[in-house]
């Protein structure tokens, strides 16, 4: 303490300066309390000062603290000071000399029990809630087969050997790890970052973007979780392209990422049974599918067949279906010489009746010059008559008629004739063609069923000396001249042998046919 001023004459107290006074308090309240907890309600908070340092009060209902906290001390806060929330702060009393007023100087800052972490938590909830932040429509549903997973979690703690070893025993893949504090004041910026970097990763770049992203931490108290209630984590995982489950705490902890993300597992260890299924029940499962579909072609396969052999045994056999086209063709082909040496007697007797005669001949001729002869004498007035009436339909039609009609209707006619034209032409080609065909047909025919063709494949025939055939050795004798007519022509046969030797047997005798009448081989 600095010397004191001389004493006055009318009293005996001492005279101080402000300043000495001010210090002598600083010391007295310093040394007094040197270190305190104060339980209080935030009051007058607006936020850090442009110089770092943090200014307010701490109140309760009957009196009321000035409170600072320096830059350094606010950077390293678990818990950032807000209006109206009541907190323990721990720190040092001291004096303002410049305005004579005491003061906290807050080293560290709590919540004042976990009553008001929740009433904080809840108000915050509350309000992301009514942004549509947390509505089940925004969630997705989760890949059933991921190619890579990012985890956000600590490297070095248990959590990510929980997921990686079960993922490995599940359903191996890539994993992708984004190492983050997951406790202490950065937690919800490094989070926020990680989700929103996997976000950004180009699909097709030397990093592969995942398909899935798991935010996991262990298990802890309100304040160890309290980063992942941070509003900048709660709406990054909102606004990720990439479907999240939130794996933070055991089973009875929750935080607000949990309702962003778009599933929530109890454990760190659920959340990778629910990245990814088990790849032995897969195999297991297609191999059962596969069993039960080789079943289901061979099953089919069976009926098919069974009913293929029913319906093969209800139709009839080949030599069914072709025994009565056969049957009718055998008595045809033995209807077919008799009908041909029918037919060929029949034209005969029509040629024989329409051979003419100089009798016959000269009859039609007069008959004819009489008939020309009636109808030259009626011919002139036949033409006078149709001459008159001619004339007269052409005069009334000649005042009915106009020119331009009649050279429409001539062009049109004209048009129909060229039509015509070319429809007889075509069709004249077309029956040309058709009858051409029949003819060529028809001659086939005759050729098929001629007694020739039956020569040029090696056989003969053998006629006797009367150009009669001959059909059996019982009508020939030794002796007998023979005619043998091949394909290419006829040769003489003097029979002989022991065929020849038997009694002759004549045929019966049949009419006289014409030399050049066709033969029959039936």
């Amino acid at each position: 303490m600095s010397e004191l001023l001389p004493p006055d004459s009318r009293t005996n107290a001492a005279e101080f300066t402000v300043s000495e006074i001010s210090n002598a308090l600083k010391r007295t309240v310093e040394d007094a309390f040197g270190n305190v907890r104060v339980r209080g309600e935030i009051s007058g908070f607006r936020g850090p000062h442009s110089s770092g340092h943090a200014y307010f009060s701490l109140k309760d209902d009957r009196a009321r603290i000035d409170a600072v906290i320096w830059r350094t001390t606010f950077q390293r806060l678990k818990f950032k000071p807000e209006e109206g929330m009541e907190v323990i702060a721990t720190g040092r009393l001291t004096t303002y000399p410049g305005k004579s007023t005491y003061q906290i100087v807050i080293d560290n800052l709590e919540p004042a029990g976990a009553g008001a972490l929740m009433a904080l938590l809840e108000e915050r909830r509350k309000k992301l809630a009514a942004e549509g932040l947390f509505d089940e429509a925004r969630k997705r549903p989760l890949p059933f087969m991921p190619r890579v997973i990012g985890v956000v979690t600590s490297p070095t703690g248990a959590v990510i050997r929980d997921i990686i070893h079960r993922i490995s025993d599940r359903f191996p893949l890539h994993v992708l790890v984004w190492p983050v504090r997951v406790q202490g004041e950065t937690t919800g910026a490094e989070v926020s970052a990680a989700v929103a970097g996997f976000n950004a990763l180009d699909p097709l770049g030397s990093v592969p973007r995942p398909d899935l992203i798991i935010v996991a931490r262990g298990g802890g108290s309100l304040e160890d979780l309290w980063g992942f209630n941070d509003e900048a984590v709660v709406r990054a995982v909102a606004a990720s392209a990439i479907p999240v489950i939130s794996a933070v705490g055991h089973e009875t902890d929750w935080t607000l990422i949990d309702h962003a993300a778009d599933m929530r597992a109890p454990t760190p260890t659920g959340a990778a049974e629910l990245a990814v299924p088990v790849k032995a029940e897969l195999v297991a499962t297609v191999a059962s599918l596969t069993a039960r579909l080789r079943g289901c072609m061979s099953r089919s396969g069976e009926r098919k067949r069974q009913a293929l052999r029913a319906a093969a045994r209800a139709l009839p056999s080949a030599d069914q279906l072709l025994a009565l086209p056969r049957r009718r063709f055998d008595e045809a082909a033995a209807r077919l010489g008799r009908g041909l040496e029918v037919e060929i007697e029949r034209k005969a007797a029509r040629l024989a009746q329409a051979r003419l005669s100089p009798a016959v001949l000269s009859r039609r001729v007069s008959g004819a010059r009489t008939l020309f002869d009636r109808a030259a004498t009626q011919l002139p007035r036949c033409v006078d008559a149709s001459l008159r009436s001619r004339r007269s339909d052409f005069r009334q039609a000649a005042l009915r008629l106009r020119i331009e009609p009649m050279v429409g209707r001539l062009k049109s006619e004209r048009a129909r004739v060229a039509v015509l034209a070319q429809r007889g032409d075509t069709a004249f080609v077309s029956r040309t063609r058709l009858t051409k065909a029949r003819l060529v047909q028809a001659s086939r025919l005759m050729e098929n069923l001629s007694y020739r063709s039956v020569l040029e494949r090696g056989y003969a025939v053998v006629r006797g000396g009367s150009d009669q055939l001959v059909d059996s050795t019982a009508a020939v004798i030794a002796g007998d001249r023979l005619t043998i007519e091949f394909a290419d022509g006829k040769a003489g046969a003097i029979a002989t042998g022991e065929a020849a030797s038997r009694p002759r047997l004549r045929s019966r005798p049949k009419a006289a046919a014409d030399p050049d009448t066709q033969g029959s081989l039936f």
